[in-house]
């Protein structure tokens, strides 16, 4: 069984990929990223604004006028106090210039709700609840691994159990658990429900759901230029989407982990997973939870060099991604980009709920903490 579960995880070929990606990726897992030690600089205040510029469709979407923005990171080693949740990867430079037409968002990451109201009217099947086909799995393994056992092939995803003894903390396989029956309706697995979550963001969703969802609303996902421009509310080259101030953790401004990750969450925010979609303040265009609750997925490819191998000395005009995907650290793998961070982020841990921080993992995974929002590509 251990050649089994390696055979999953080195190839990530089916939802398990998960444990590795949505948190190595989001934790800097790259050797190199942690040995360059690569902060933002800070300068400003937490703003008291709070979004009261939004411009609210019937649709709960709201408009992003066009415009231009510097998209990406910044480095500045000077600032080798700040926290780790400040710290740039090298997947987020170069800084270049980004041109958008006009679009509407939605207010908040999908519901709950929202996707119920989906389900019922089409009776769609997520991938998690979905038995894996064994011939997905061999097809992309070594030849002579022995094929998993008929259980590992059960309708299954990952969720978040805190370790009973300590970890390494790259080891994120002790963290997360291959949950039979862990889907939308069961974040957790058999006997969790969402009946007192409907007002939280909908979880365990591969990009596939997502992609599904926007279709049927006649709409599309963000592209990451679009999601970042919308994160950052006209706020040109902040480290955080409240400005350049570290995050409060006696008075989180978002919903993170608090506490000694992963193993003692303290709960300072009031929420030990993910919470109502509207609990924390808006950014300045009037959008909830751009950093933390979830990850969000986007339309674009993953591709390391992305950035670099735009013309930064140019405007870029509605970029959407590579052709293809990308990742050094797995090169045989397909990655979609996932944005934003998630209730699991901490700030010696996890630098995701920065706008400029570029995520990425199996467009066939889901957690209980990977949601979505949409986009309507269409003049006011």
């Amino acid at each position: 069984m251990c050649n089994i579960i390696k055979a999953f995880v080195s190839n990530h070929l089916n939802l398990t990929l998960v444990s590795l990606i949505l948190f190595c990726s989001s934790c800097e897992k790259s050797k190199s990223d942690l040995e360059q030690n690569e902060i933002l600089s800070c300068c400003e205040n937490i703003p008291l604004r709070i979004g009261t510029n939004a411009n609210i469709s019937k649709d709960n979407m709201v408009w992003i006028p066009s415009g231009e923005f510097t998209m990406g990171a910044e480095v500045a080693d000077f600032m080798n106090d700040w926290p780790f949740s400040a710290r740039s990867r090298a997947d987020e430079r170069p800084l270049h210039r980004v041109k958008l037409d006009g679009f509407w968002i939605s207010r908040t990451p999908i519901t709950n709700q929202e996707f119920k109201n989906f389900v019922d009217s089409t009776g769609y099947i997520t991938t998690a609840e979905k038995p894996i086909k064994l011939e997905d799995i061999m097809k992309g393994l070594p030849h002579g691994t022995p094929p998993p056992k008929k259980e590992s092939l059960e309708p299954s995803s990952m969720v978040f159990t805190s370790p009973e003894r300590t970890v390494k903390i790259n080891n994120v396989l002790s963290w997360w658990r291959w949950q039979k029956d862990a889907n939308w309706k069961q974040p957790e697995g058999p006997g969790s429900s969402i009946e007192n979550r409907m007002d939280h963001p909908v979880v365990q969703i591969s990009y596939y759901d997502a992609l599904a969802y926007a279709d049927w609303k006649g709409m599309s996902l963000p592209t990451e230029a679009q999601w970042e421009y919308a994160a950052r509310g006209g706020r040109e080259q902040q480290i955080f989407t409240w400005g350049n101030t570290p995050i409060d953790n006696s008075n989180p401004q978002i919903n993170i982990w608090q506490g000694s990750f992963p193993y003692n969450n303290t709960l300072n925010d009031g929420y030990e997973s993910t919470s109502p979609v509207t609990a924390f303040p808006p950014n300045d265009f009037g959008l909830y939870d751009m950093s933390g609750n979830v990850w969000e997925w986007v339309a674009d490819w993953y591709h390391n060099r992305e950035y670099s191998m735009r013309l930064s000395s140019e405007i870029i005009e509605n970029p959407t991604g590579p052709k293809t995907s990308y990742d050094p650290d797995e090169p045989y793998l397909a990655k979609r980009v996932i944005r934003g961070g998630s209730f699991l982020c901490n700030d010696s841990y996890c630098s995701g709920y920065r706008p400029g921080a570029r995520m990425k993992t199996s467009p066939d995974s889901s957690a209980n903490h990977t949601g979505f929002r949409v986009v309507k590509n269409v003049s006011k």
